[in-house]
């Protein structure tokens, strides 16, 4: 017999319209973070050009890995090209939550490679350790702060799930101890991480590694899009052409030039909200003095965190897949999803009833079946390839850089024997099959939300066969 469907905290303990609406009226749909930090203008690409290593990118993975790569050899011609602006798309426009994790959460790596976990656990730590001294050492402006993270239980069913992760580093809190913390009437408990996370301003980081890759030596492209690769060291562009010994892809949601990926990510469509800065009042009415970044712990899960001047940005619930497969703008602007995280936000702390939204806006998350990243080499070893974070790749890319860098040189090293990094994901079905499948995974996570966690049939098939998730 199925278990009823019961209502989550969000629904029983919504506000009333007119606060959401109040809240979203003064609001446009804009990136705050490029706004608060626009990036520098770069030149074109015209003519031809010759070079060592050619970055088709400048989001995260490719910006890091011109920068790894002329740190690694000065002598090096290292060239970046970039389709629109550096740090645009999702490098631009994501909550900033820089954390450890290389697998997309625990579970999700203990459950694809329990032979390794431990050691992408060690890996995924030496990363983040690695992009902090990095931000020290060059004096990177990015408003980094290692603050730890704070995972919440919002419903019953998940405090059990937070109490099975808990470990020497991630300590479980009661209800009275997680609301004392972070004053919201929605915790039913809390999982406080103090290492494996840091916070980072977006747009900042992008534009300080562009900044950092330029005073190195780097060359960056922009508003030259790349139309074909041929061998691997032929890229050409509609004003220029590019000529590598080797070739680095960063396309992130983008199509893939390399037919072989045309079908191993989605684009799923990810929305935000950023608050006006807090009150003094308003400020000390939540707690949150520690200033970690928040999820909980659903499948449908939110995310939020404090800015450096105090407003709050709060994200996820929804995701969406649009037929075909397509990033466009126009899927950027979803009134109903903008209300539905103005509602949410407003149960979580009904104390900051009044507050209003600035900005609201999307991006494109370049999903893959297996829900992390995933890389390898193509034309001979010319190019090579990383994609498919799915939603948490700012620290990620800088492990995906590194490992193309040693998929470029022909090098063994720890990273490349990786059961993770040999191995692909299963690739997505074509139209229309994989609108079907994706909107209901969408529909039974939502079902399992409403059911005490409990997964249906179909997420339990998913889960059989290697393509199940669980946040």
């Amino acid at each position: 017999m199925s278990p009823s469907r019961t209502s989550t905290v969000f629904e029983r303990e919504r506000p009333a319209d007119a606060v959401v609406r109040h809240a979203l009226a003064s609001s446009r749909q804009a990136v705050f973070w490029t706004e608060d930090a626009p990036s520098d203008r770069y030149p074109q690409l015209h003519g031809d050009l010759g070079c060592d290593v050619a970055v088709v990118g400048a989001g995260y993975t490719g910006l890091w890995t011109a920068l790894l790569a002329k740190r690694e050899d000065p002598s090096a011609r290292v060239v970046v090209l970039e389709g629109r602006r550096v740090g645009w798309a999702a490098s631009g426009r994501n909550g900033g939550f820089c954390e450890a994790s290389l697998t997309h959460g625990d579970e999700n790596g203990r459950s694809r490679w329990p032979g390794e976990f431990d050691k992408l656990q060690r890996l995924g730590m030496r990363n983040l350790d690695e992009i902090e001294s990095i931000v020290a050492e060059l004096g990177l402006d990015a408003e980094f702060e290692r603050n730890g993270a704070l995972d919440v239980a919002t419903e019953p069913h998940q405090v059990e799930w937070l109490r099975e992760a808990e470990g020497p580093e991630a300590t479980l809190l009661d209800r009275d101890a997680v609301r004392s913390l972070v004053h919201s009437p929605t915790y039913e408990a809390g999982l406080l991480r103090t290492r494996d996370s840091a916070l980072v301003h977006p747009a900042k980081l992008a534009r300080a590694l562009a900044r950092a890759c330029v005073d190195a030596g780097v060359e960056i492209f922009e508003h030259s899009p790349v139309e074909s690769i041929g061998d691997g060291t032929v890229l050409e562009t509609p004003t220029g052409t590019l000529r590598s010994r080797r070739t680095a892809l960063a396309t992130n949601v983008f199509p893939s030039l390399l037919r072989r990926n045309r079908l191993a990510t989605v684009p799923v469509y990810d929305y935000v909200l950023m608050s006006e800065p807090l009150s003094a009042a308003q400020r000390a009415s939540i707690g949150w003095e520690g200033r970690q970044g928040i999820g909980d712990s659903a499948n449908q899960f939110h995310y939020y965190r404090l800015t450096a001047d105090d407003r709050i940005l709060f994200g996820g619930y929804d995701a969406i897949y649009h037929y075909g497969g397509r990033v466009r703008e126009a899927y950027e602007d979803r009134p109903e999803t903008f209300r539905r995280l103005a509602s949410h936000f407003f149960t979580t702390f009904p104390q900051l009833e009044g507050l209003t939204f600035t900005h609201r806006w999307a991006g494109a998350i370049d999903t893959c079946s297996r829900f992390c990243a995933f890389f390898g080499s193509a034309r001979d070893g010319k190019v090579a390839y990383a994609a498919g974070y799915t939603g948490l790749g700012v620290a990620a890319t800088h492990f995906g850089a590194q490992v193309m860098l040693d998929l470029l040189a022909g090098r063994t090293t720890e990273r490349t024997e990786l059961e993770m990094v040999r191995t692909r994901p299963l690739p997505f079905p074509p139209e229309p099959a994989a609108a079907v499948g994706i909107n209901l995974t969408r529909w039974s996570l939502d079902q399992a939300d409403h059911r005490g966690g409990r997964r249906n049939a179909f997420l339990r098939t998913l889960d059989a066969v290697g393509l199940g998730f669980d946040s």
